[in-house]
């Protein structure tokens, strides 16, 4: 089931179709009292987009990088490090966002993405990515949403693809959020120099009370059925993501949310996101140290996001 973002599954990428419907809006104004799925699901998105900002970043400061490992069941985990920008405020008129991820060691040292959503929610987006074997940039248009995101337990659904109009969503309740979130246990030993500084297992949402909302896919025969979500009430954060298959749990995503400290309580940040495949044991675990986190940075410049950045990107 798992793709891979290898030269091959990046050859593969396919047309996705989409429905002519309205996104998100990045002027969605914060809820209040006790909204449907729906209205619910549309606040994660603008959450997880950082629609409240002008820009978000994680670069590289120091010897601080976000830093992704991925371990099978049994084996010594491996690590890839990246850098990602995420731009709101795009200088071309029918362009809603930009994002740009440059990948700094491991098996895709070097490669860099381009990625492109538009006004329109009916048209899909568009990929740039620079092949450093090849030393050229290739065209796509999107991939399918299950393929997974640099070879993680994390899809092109789960990162960007997934949009709230691609499912169906109820809303089940509202219950108070218990236990921790999932994070990695790495032997010092299994260690490399990237993963000298990890954090704790997050228990931060213990205790928060939580929205729990089903989303079933509108596809048929889909690599899940549904996946069930719980959010904050207050922020709107999806801490937890799980998704079934013919009533087996077979996948988790928690993440791990901080404030920025603003006054929308949706200005949220990731200190890690932690996914695990039940189905094989495998996990990954991509940890972002909150010192190279930026947002609304003045320095970040509207070239950054363009084929331009990726040429640049050296091996």
């Amino acid at each position: 089931m798992k793709k891979v973002l290898t030269g091959a599954a990046v050859a593969a990428l396919t047309l996705s179709s989409a429905a002519a419907v309205a996104g998100v809006s990045k002027d969605l104004p914060l809820l209040s009292g006790t909204p449907d799925a729906n209205a619910i699901m549309d606040q994660v998105y603008f959450v997880n987009h950082f629609y409240s900002l002008k820009n978000y970043g994680i670069k590289k400061k120091g010897k601080n990088i976000t830093v992704i490992i991925s371990r099978t069941e049994g084996k010594k985990p491996s690590t890839l490090t990246v850098e990602r920008y995420i731009t709101n405020t795009p200088k071309e008129k029918h362009v809603k966002t930009k994002d740009v991820a440059i990948f700094r060691s491991g098996k895709l040292k070097g490669t860099g993405m381009l990625i492109t959503d538009f006004k329109d929610d009916a048209k899909s987006q568009s990929y740039a990515i620079w092949l450093p074997a090849l030393r050229k940039i290739r065209r796509f248009a999107e991939p399918a949403h299950d393929d997974a995101w640099g070879g993680t337990d994390f899809t092109f659904g789960d990162v960007m693809l997934r949009k709230p109009h691609h499912e169906n969503h109820k809303l089940l309740g509202t219950e108070t959020f218990s236990g921790c979130l999932g994070a990695m246990e790495v032997p010092k030993n299994q260690r490399n120099k990237y993963m000298k500084k990890l954090p704790q297992g997050s228990c931060t949402p213990k205790g928060q009370t939580v929205y729990k909302v089903e989303s079933t896919t509108k596809r048929d025969n889909w690599w899940y059925d549904s996946r069930v979500s719980y959010i904050d009430t207050k922020t709107f954060a999806d801490y937890r993501t799980e998704f079934f298959k013919d009533g087996n749990k077979i996948k988790t995503i928690d993440r791990d949310w901080i404030s920025f400290g603003m006054d929308d309580p949706r200005a949220q940040y990731w200190g890690y996101w932690y996914g695990k495949t039940h189905t094989t044991g495998h996990e990954t675990w991509a940890v972002i140290p909150a010192k190279v986190v930026t947002k609304n940075d003045k320095k970040l410049k509207a070239r950054l996001w363009s084929e331009k950045t990726l040429r640049k990107i050296k091996r």
